[in-house]
C-alpha cells in the first residue's frame, strides 16, 4: 500500500491499489450522509399533526414514527461503528446508504401505518449503521491536529444545526409539496451519495489475520440499548411505574450488566473496556449524553409549545427554528477557532452553560407570547450554544482514539447523545403531560395548562444542559484534549489511500 501516514496506515488493506484521494471532497459526501441521519430525528416533528390525518393514525401509533426511528438508531449504532472497524468503513457506509435510502423511499410512499412505522424502523437502523461508518472515516482521513480540527468542527456544526434545520424543513416541505416529501427528498441525495461514494471515499478496515467477531456482546448490547429506548420512549404513554416499563427496564439493565461482563472475558471484545482509560472520551460521552438529553428534548418541547400553544401551522413553526440554525452556523468558526487554540474545555463547558441558559429563559414564554419577542433571543443563545458544545464534544469524543478503535469510538459518542436524546425526551414529555393534566383537573384553561406544562419541561431541559458544565470540568482532563486540538508543525500533505 501507498499511503499517507493517516493514523494506524498499516492497518489499511489495499484490494484495489493506491489512489490519490481528495479528502474535502471526501469529506463533503461523508458530512451530506451525517446531516441526512440527524435532520431525520426532528423532521417529522412539525408533520406528526398531518400525516395522522392523512393516514387516520391514532395517537398511539403516532408516536412510533418517531419512537421507531430512535429505538433502531441508538440500539443498533455500538454494533454499526464495530462492523466498519471489521469489515470496511466504506463498505458498510454504503450498505447502510443503501437502507437508508430504500426505506425513506418506502415510508414517503407509505398509504397506512403498518408499511409507515416499519420503514421508520429500518431507516433508523440504516443511519446507525451510516453514522459511526462516516465519522470513522472522517477521523482517519486526517490526522490529529490541525486538519482534524478542521474536519471535526465543521462536522460538529451540522450536528448543531441538522435538527433545527430539519424541523424547518419538515415544515416547508409539509406545507408546500405535502408530508411525503419530508422523507422522499432523501431519496435523490442517498443515491448521489451511494454513486460518488466509490470514487470519492477511501476503504479501509482493521488488517487482521482473522477477524474476531463478539456475537454474545454485540446480542445483548444491542438487546440492552434498544429495549432501553423503548421502555423511556413508550413511559410517558403507558407510566414510569407500570409493570412494563419497570421490567423493560429491568431486563435493559440486565442486558448491559451481562454486556460488561462478556467484554472482559472475550478475546475480541466488541467495546474494549480499555478504551474507557481515556478520560477525555470518558468526559466527552457524558456531557454528550447531557447535550442529546437538553438539546434534542428542547427542539421536541418547543416545537409542541409553537404549534399546540401559539398556534403555529407547520411551515411557521418550521421557519421558527431558522433562528438557531443561523445562529449555529454564524458561530461554528468562532467555535473552531477558540478550541484550535488550545481553549476546547472551556468552549465546551460555555456552550453547554448557553443552551441550558438559554432553554430557561424560554420559561418565561408566556400563553400569549409573540416568537421575536417571548423566543428569539432564547433560540440564539441555544443556537450559539450548540455551536460551542458540538465541536470540541467530537474533537473530545475521539481524541487520543488509534485507528483500529475509531469506528467504536464514533459509534460510542452517538450512541450517547441519542441515548440522552431519547431520555431527555421522555423525561420531559412526562413532565409536561403530567402538569398540564393537573391544572386541567383543577379547572386551567387548556391552553395555560398545556403553556406551564412546556415551562416545567423546558425547566428540566435546561437543568439538564447545565449539568454538564460540572461533568465537563471534572471528567475532561485539559492535556488530553489539548493534544488532540494541537495545531500540528508541518503542513499536511495529500492523503493517498487506497479506494
Amino acid at each position: 500500500m501507498s499511503s499517507h501516514q493517516l493514523s494506524g496506515a498499516n492497518a489499511y488493506q489495499d484490494p484495489q491499489g493506491p489512489h490519490q484521494v481528495h479528502r474535502w471532497r471526501a469529506f463533503a459526501v461523508l458530512a451530506v450522509s451525517y446531516f441526512m441521519t440527524v435532520a431525520d430525528l426532528a423532521i417529522v416533528n412539525v408533520a406528526l399533526p398531518t400525516i395522522g390525518r392523512k393516514l387516520h393514525m391514532p395517537e398511539s401509533s403516532l408516536q412510533w414514527v418517531v419512537t421507531g426511528y430512535a429505538l433502531t438508531f441508538g440500539g443498533f449504532l455500538l454494533l454499526g461503528g464495530r462492523a466498519a472497524d471489521l469489515l470496511g468503513r466504506r463498505r458498510i457506509l454504503m450498505a447502510g446508504l443503501f437502507v437508508f435510502t430504500a426505506a425513506s423511499l418506502g415510508c414517503g410512499l407509505a398509504t397506512s401505518d403498518s408499511v409507515l412505522i416499519p420503514m421508520r424502523f429500518l431507516q433508523g437502523l440504516g443511519a446507525a449503521i451510516v453514522l459511526p461508518a462516516a465519522l470513522s472515516i472522517v477521523m482517519n482521513m486526517f490526522p490529529e491536529g490541525a486538519e482534524r480540527n478542521k474536519a471535526l468542527g465543521a462536522w460538529g456544526a451540522i450536528g448543531a444545526s441538522g435538527a433545527a434545520v430539519g424541523v424547518m424543513a419538515g415544515g416547508l416541505l409539509t406545507r408546500y409539496v405535502g408530508w411525503q416529501y419530508i422523507f422522499i427528498i432523501n431519496v435523490p441525495i442517498g443515491l448521489a451519495a451511494l454513486l460518488l461514494a466509490p470514487r470519492l471515499v477511501p476503504e479501509s478496515r482493521l488488517a487482521t489475520a482473522r477477524r474476531r467477531y463478539d456475537p454474545f456482546g454485540a446480542v445483548a448490547v444491542t438487546g440492552g440499548l434498544s429495549l432501553l429506548v423503548y421502555a423511556i420512549s413508550t413511559a410517558p404513554q403507558v407510566g414510569w411505574g407500570t409493570a412494563r416499563t419497570v421490567t423493560l427496564l429491568a431486563t435493559s439493565a440486565a442486558l448491559l450488566v451481562a454486556f460488561v461482563v462478556i467484554e472482559t472475558r472475550v478475546e475480541a471484545p466488541l467495546m474494549p473496556l480499555r478504551i474507557f482509560q481515556n478520560k477525555t472520551l470518558a468526559g466527552a460521552n457524558a456531557v454528550g449524553m447531557l447535550l442529546g438529553g437538553g438539546f434534542f428534548a428542547y427542539i421536541f418541547i418547543g416545537t409542541l409549545y409553537l404549534q399546540q400553544v401559539l398556534g403555529y401551522s407547520a411551515l411557521k413553526a418550521g421557519l421558527a427554528w431558522l433562528v438557531m440554525a443561523l445562529s449555529s452556523v454564524a458561530f461554528a468558526g468562532l467555535s473552531q477557532a477558540l478550541v484550535t487554540r488550545g481553549s476546547a474545555k472551556l468552549v465546551m463547558a460555555a456552550g453547554m452553560a448557553m443552551i441550558g441558559g438559554g432553554i430557561l429563559w424560554s420559561t418565561q414564554a408566556p400563553v400569549h407570547g409573540h416568537f421575536w419577542t417571548s423566543l428569539a433571543g432564547p433560540f440564539i443563545v441555544v443556537g450559539i450554544g450548540t455551536a460551542f458544545a458540538f465541536i470540541p464534544v467530537s474533537i473530545a469524543g475521539l481524541a487520543g482514539v488509534a485507528e483500529p478503535e475509531a469506528g467504536l469510538a464514533s459509534g460510542l459518542i452517538n450512541t450517547s447523545q441519542q441515548l440522552g436524546g431519547a431520555v431527555g425526551i421522555a423525561l420531559a414529555s412526562t413532565i409536561a403531560a403530567t402538569h398540564a393534566s393537573t391544572l386541567l383537573h383543577h379547572g386551567a384553561a387548556p391552553t395555560a395548562a398545556l403553556a406551564s406544562g412546556f415551562h416545567w419541561a423546558f425547566w428540566a431541559c435546561g437543568a439538564i444542559g447545565l449539568a454538564a458544565v460540572p461533568v465537563t470540568y471534572l471528567l475532561v482532563r485539559r492535556d488530553e484534549l489539548a493534544k488532540a486540538v494541537a495545531s500540528t508543525s508541518q503542513k499536511p500533505q495529500r492523503a493517498h489511500v487506497n479506494v
